[in-house]
């Protein structure tokens, strides 16, 4: 991880005060929360609307940070203790995390798209560590806080840092694109995630597209070619080396054999004809994720072999088409991390091909952050859901209301169930669930449906 003496930081910071007498302490690692120092950190305040991390500095420094950062514009800054005065803490931090990560022997993979980053980042992760010593982001630590602190985190010795990009609005990419300096960059797809923010989905692609803006001059830039708008969009761009995955056969890679099963999928691809992948994950959408990570590997010089391996021990970050056990024996898929209306229809898609349940049940809840359409975007959720492959939707919240409507259109009323109150969901799904079932649980982070999960194992 990042490790420097202060007279060190000081040359690669616009330092306001004199640290002279302090010019030899050394400072390991990087904290913005008191309450996970570790000893030797930097401690980087922020000012909130409600809290200023600058009244917990002199905390941080008793609970062991060697240093803190200070923003000059804060007034009385301690003497007696390592405070490092700059303009801005966040933008040091950047900076410090730009700077490390050109000091490091580091090959960069940037990752943005509205659905799918996480299990992406996990696929190209998996598939380098075959060959390379691998670091990928943790968490959501994914925007201009989360990303710093990841690159400032990385292993001296780290070989590939695999870095997931998320955003809400224009030029948070294209900072984190410039501070990372990728080597290889991925757009999964283009959604409605942020439509509420960006307006349209021609925003969310150009938005989406400002991961090159950092990307090395050789670098590989891969997106989900079937796309129109990203196609449209790097028709405008001068870039080097660009490479397209999906379904079509126009792109660089595309399946041309697909076998699915409960335990995963089978594949064989354009570029590899006659060899069989597995991907240990569901749902026919991951396989165009495996597909980018596929791209990134032959960029990185793995062969087939080690390709096949990578996929297959892949474990992918939790609540992402997790397949887990009910109380009662059922089988529960957990992919209740986030959602839109794209990777809804996927995961309600995959659930109806699914054999072997007789029951199959969805749990759907609110999808967040889509504008001024957000009711018409549930209730077409509903209406798509067909009753000959999926016996009973229950949804949650106020917006899952509307998929329960949509979904009336098409289903008898005793088989669609509508909640506001996460109590009476479990309260009627543990009564409903026998023990054969298949039941998917989907919904906007916000919502927390994995509570709902946790409440049928309580009960």
């Amino acid at each position: 991880m990042f490790q420097k003496m202060i007279k060190e930081i000081c040359t690669m910071l616009d330092v306001k005060n004199d640290l002279s007498s302090f010019a030899d302490v050394v400072v390991k690692g990087v904290s913005i929360d008191t309450r996970k120092i570790e000893k030797g950190n930097l401690f980087v305040p922020f000012k909130g609307e409600n809290v200023d991390g600058h009244q917990f500095v002199r905390n941080a420094i008793e609970n062991g940070a060697s240093a803190a950062l200070w923003d000059h514009n804060v007034p009385n800054p301690p003497e007696d203790i390592p405070v490092i005065v700059v303009e801005d803490p966040l933008l040091a931090l950047q900076s410090l995390a730009n700077q490390y990560r050109h000091e490091l022997d580091l090959k960069v993979v940037g990752i943005t798209g509205s659905n799918g980053k996480t299990t992406t980042k996990d696929i190209v992760a998996n598939l380098l560590s075959v060959k390379y010593r691998v670091y990928k982001t943790q968490g959501n630590y994914n925007n201009h806080i989360g990303l710093p602190l990841t690159i400032l985190s990385l292993p001296q010795d780290s070989e590939v840092a695999v870095l997931e990009m998320g955003m809400s609005g224009f030029g948070e990419i294209e900072l984190l694109s410039d501070i990372s300096q990728p080597d290889a960059a991925i757009i999964t797809n283009i959604g409605e995630s942020h439509l509420q923010d960006l307006g349209s989905r021609e925003g969310i692609a150009k938005a989406k597209l400002e991961i090159v803006k950092g990307l090395k001059p050789d670098g590989l830039f891969a997106y989900y070619g079937d796309e129109p708008l990203l196609q449209d969009g790097v028709k405008e761009l001068n870039l080097n080396h660009v490479e397209t995955f999906g379904r079509g056969e126009s792109n660089t890679i595309y399946p041309t054999r697909i076998e699915m099963d409960n335990q995963g999928s089978h594949f064989e691809t354009s570029m590899a004809e006659g060899e069989t992948f597995f991907l240990p994950v569901l749902g026919q959408h991951n396989i165009h994720n495996a597909l980018a990570g596929i791209l990134i590997a032959r960029k990185f010089g793995l062969s087939v072999e080690e390709m096949k391996e990578g996929l297959q021990t892949l474990k992918l970050t939790q609540m992402r088409m997790e397949m887990v056990e009910g109380k009662k024996g059922e089988s529960i898929i957990n992919d209740a991390y986030n959602a839109s209306p794209t990777s809804m229809k996927a995961a309600i898609g995959l659930v109806s091909e699914l054999s072997g349940f007789q029951t199959k049940v969805l749990v759907l809840g609110d999808m967040l952050e889509l504008g001024e359409q957000e009711e018409a975007f549930h209730e077409e959720i509903g209406r798509l859901i067909d009753p000959g492959s999926i016996q009973h939707v229950f949804t949650f919240g106020r917006l899952g209301g509307y998929i329960g409507k949509g979904a009336l259109q098409n289903f008898p009323e005793d088989r669609v169930h509508s909640f506001t109150d996460k109590g009476e969901l479990i309260s009627s799904l543990s009564s409903f669930i026998k023990g054969d079932e298949l039941v998917l649980f989907k919904a906007s982070r916000g919502m927390k449906l994995e509570e709902v999960i946790e409440g049928l194992q309580d009960v």
